[in-house]
């Protein structure tokens, strides 16, 4: 049976970045993230209580269809961010933050609950974290995408908090095995640093999930 394993973590933590290593080391195919060409990203981060709900939309319908060629493909795939983090983090923190009205938080939710139980769920999830903000920041701006130039470090702070049980919600609520690497001081865009985070993902996928994760795997 093919592996299904995806990518969670803050924004800039290094998720695109993990997924070329992981199908590049193991013979993965890689569905990217959709922020490149997505519709309204950009006027999103423009105003974000226009635009939260819609954006949430697309990016759900999106993540289905990743799912969707999980299914009906017979290759490994590793996904550039996870279905749930937008119900569970994106989703409610932008409601939190009053751009989303609760009657929009609620129909997103109802075609969460319609939609999610028909795909398959991933067989892994790989947690990047990064509680420095800086870290984040940095990276953000080395890549240079112009629609994210307006992310400040509030923002981030609050998604990471989000993060920091979303481990838990993904083994708890939804069963699915998940190894938590903290990426703040392991840089893998270095060969040093993609050789430790590989000796750590590799077991975790081929071999029993709860066997790992030195005390991080929930």
């Amino acid at each position: 049976m093919s592996l299904f394993v995806t990518l969670a973590g803050n924004i800039g933590v290094g998720k695109t970045t993990a997924a070329r290593l992981i199908a590049e080391a193991f013979d993965l195919r890689t569905l990217q993230e959709p922020v490149v060409d997505n519709r309204f990203l950009a006027a999103y981060y423009n105003d974000m209580t226009r635009w939260s709900f819609t954006l949430q939309m697309e990016f759900l319908l999106r993540r289905i269809e990743h799912h969707r060629q999980v299914e009906l493909g017979e290759n490994s795939f590793i996904q550039d961010r996870s279905l749930l983090e937008d119900p569970e983090i994106f989703a409610k923190y932008l409601h939190g933050l009053g751009h989303m009205t609760d009657s929009e938080l609620d129909l997103y939710f109802d075609f969460c609950r319609m939609l999610i139980p028909t795909i398959r769920q991933p067989d892994r999830a790989i947690l990047l974290t990064c509680q420095d903000v800086n870290v984040l920041l940095k990276r953000i701006s080395t890549r240079g995408r112009q629609a994210e130039s307006r992310i400040g470090a509030s923002f981030l702070r609050g998604l990471g908090a989000y993060y920091s049980t979303f481990g838990e919600v993904c083994q708890r609520k939804y069963g699915i095995p998940t190894l938590i690497i903290d990426v703040a001081e392991l840089d893998i865009r270095t060969p040093n640093g993609q050789s430790q985070f590989l000796e750590r993902v590799e077991p975790f996928l081929f071999d029993d999930p709860h066997r790992y994760g030195s005390g991080r795997l929930f």
